[in-house]
C-alpha cells in the first residue's frame, strides 16, 4: 500500500466526544488532514459496529478517506470497510487474507521482530507498532523505545505507524523514528476542535 496514506491516522474513540455527534467529529478530522481513520468500536455488537461503519464509508469516502475497522474483519467486509487492523489476539492475518477480497487492507500489531516477520509472511500491509508512549487510552500498553521501533524497522519492508500516547506536544521527538505514519486518538477526538487539531498534528509532521 502506499505509505502516505498511513501518515495520518485517526482512530476514534466515543468516550472522548463528550456527547458530541460522532460522524460530524469524524467529517472534522477528515477535514483537518487525517489520511486514514479506523473505527474502534470496543464494546459494540457487530450490528451496531456496521451499522456506525457504513455511516463512516459514506464520510470516507467523500474525503478520499480509507476506513479501517478494529478487530471484526467480518464487520469491516459488511460494512464496505476497506480493511481490518488486527491485535495479537485477533483472527490470524493467514484466516483473514483467505476470506476476503484484493485490495483489502489488514493492519497487524507488531510489539517484536519476530511478530513483524509472521505478520508479513503471513500477508499483513502495514504494521501498528507501540506504544511509544503511555497511552491515557490503553494503559496496559507495553512501551516500545525507539531502539525497539527501530529493530522492527530493519527487519521488515513493511509500512509501519506508530502508535501510543501521541500528541502535538511529542510528536515533533519522534522526527527521528523512521514511523511512514503516526497514529492518534485523544490528540484528535478528544480535543475541543478537532479540524484545528488535526492540522496542527499535520503541519508538525510535515516539518519531519
Amino acid at each position: 500500500m502506499d505509505k502516505k496514506t498511513l501518515l495520518i491516522y485517526g482512530i476514534t474513540d466515543d468516550k472522548l466526544l463528550d456527547g458530541r455527534d460522532f460522524c460530524a467529529c469524524v467529517e472534522e478530522a477528515l477535514k483537518g488532514g487525517v489520511t486514514i481513520l479506523q473505527l474502534r468500536e470496543k464494546n459494540a455488537d457487530r450490528r451496531s459496529l456496521i451499522d456506525r461503519a457504513k455511516r463512516v464509508k459514506e464520510i470516507c469516502v467523500k474525503y478520499n478517506v480509507s476506513l479501517i475497522i478494529n478487530d471484526d474483519y467480518k464487520a469491516a467486509v459488511e460494512a464496505g470497510a476497506d480493511g481490518v487492523h488486527l491485535g495479537t489476539e485477533d483472527e490470524s492475518i493467514e484466516t483473514v487474507r483467505k476470506n476476503v477480497g484484493d485490495g483489502f487492507i489488514i493492519g497487524a500489531t507488531a510489539k517484536t521482530v519476530s511478530q513483524a516477520a509472521a505478520a508479513e509472511a503471513a500477508g499483513a500491509d502495514y504494521l501498528g507498532v507501540g506504544a511509544v508512549f503511555s497511552s491515557p487510552t490503553k494503559t496496559n500498553a507495553v512501551r516500545i523505545t525507539k531502539e525497539m521501533f527501530h529493530d522492527i524497522r530493519n527487519s521488515t519492508s513493511l509500512p509501519m505507524v506508530a502508535i501510543g500516547g501521541i500528541n502535538a506536544d511529542n510528536l515533533a521527538g519522534l522526527r527521528d523514528l523512521g514511523a511512514d505514519g503516526f497514529a492518534f486518538v485523544s490528540a484528535i477526538f478528544g480535543q475541543g476542535d478537532i479540524m484545528k487539531s488535526t492540522r496542527g498534528l499535520k503541519n508538525i509532521i510535515e516539518t519531519f
